[in-house]
């Protein structure tokens, strides 16, 4: 009998690698094994996958620089959720001989958990619900959103979803990036700001969809900060980096913004002592962004599609197209 091939799933903290698709067509040639922790080091991530052919990696919050695919001799297929990976060296994986192959992504989950964190914010749900668990009554009030004013920072598929659900709300909608234009917001129905800080200083909240790079990199520093209401929320289900984190912690302890709502960290899981956790008017949410039972089956259905694709010779989706 041929040998299986050793599959991984990293990261899958919840164990639905296997529940969320039809894995049965590969039972014969692929064993599935997941893996419900974050490695801490790229040691650690070598010695969790050294012995698979296959390993499957959610997101990007996990390095594959050449450094490890320089030990990994065994890996042959690296499949990505989602079609776009920074965290991954596609150079260096068809360098070593590794295909590289994405999935499709649902853009809804992103766009639907950033509006839970608007209205979580808005409504002080957390500290409502432990009010009413320890027997008290009304403590908190919250803020309209119908008439106020939402800043989009990025207005991209995910940001243009939000923006749509924000003129739903009757709420009057501005959006912002370096390189956006008149037409595109025509596109969606919003206001084009003159620039980020004029959408700062006019935003009750502002919600950031921009893709990490060298120009959206702290981009929001202690100046921007300075540039909002100090009664508005800043929300970011987008990437860490883009908020300069430490002046973020100081503009919520010195109560120069009326709160964040977050779901992604620098890092990830976020430590149990990192000081955003303590911070005031803060939701905070665990990177859940694509964590949702529709999106994982797109996920694991395609990566199913993914193994067997290349079982075939075949392979589809593939990122690293030198290879």
């Amino acid at each position: 009998m041929t040998k299986r091939l050793l599959c991984v799933v990293l990261d899958d903290f919840q164990q639905a690698a296997a529940s969320s698709a039809d894995w049965s067509a590969l039972e014969d040639a692929v064993e599935l094994r997941s893996i419900d922790r974050h490695p801490q080091s790229e040691d650690e991530l070598v010695q969790l996958i050294a012995d698979a052919e296959i390993v499957v990696t959610l997101r990007e919050r996990i390095e594959f620089p050449r450094t490890v695919f320089e030990r990994l001799p065994k890996l042959q297929l690296l499949i990505a959720t989602g079609m776009r990976n920074s965290a991954i060296d596609l150079a260096a994986a068809s360098e070593h001989g590794v295909v590289v192959s994405g999935t499709a992504s649902s853009l809804t989950p992103p766009a639907e958990l950033t509006w839970a964190l608007i209205l979580g914010l808005s409504r002080h749900l957390v500290s409502e619900d432990a009010a009413m668990r320890s027997g008290g009554w009304q403590s908190t009030i919250g803020r309209d959103l119908f008439g106020h004013t939402l800043g989009v920072i990025g207005l991209g598929r995910i940001g243009a979803a939000v923006a749509k659900v924000g003129l739903a709300f009757g709420m009057k909608v501005q959006a912002w990036s370096s390189n956006l234009t008149e037409q595109r917001c025509a596109e969606v129905g919003v206001e084009l700001a003159s620039s980020l800080e004029a959408l700062l200083g006019a935003s009750d909240v502002v919600s950031i969809h921009l893709k990490l790079g060298a120009r959206s990199r702290g981009l929001i520093g202690a100046e921007q900060l300075a540039a909002m209401r100090p009664s508005a929320l800043l929300v970011n289900t987008s990437r860490s980096a883009i908020v300069d984190q430490q002046a973020l912690l100081t503009a919520l302890r010195e109560a120069r913004i009326g709160g964040a709502g977050l779901d992604v960290f620098d890092h990830e899981p976020l430590p149990a002592d990192a000081q955003i956790r303590q911070a005031p008017r803060t939701l905070l949410t665990p990177h859940l962004g694509y964590v949702t039972a529709d999106n994982l089956s797109v996920y694991f259905t395609e990566a199913v599609e993914d193994i067997s694709a290349f079982l075939a010779g075949t392979p589809t989706r593939v990122l690293n197209q030198s290879n």
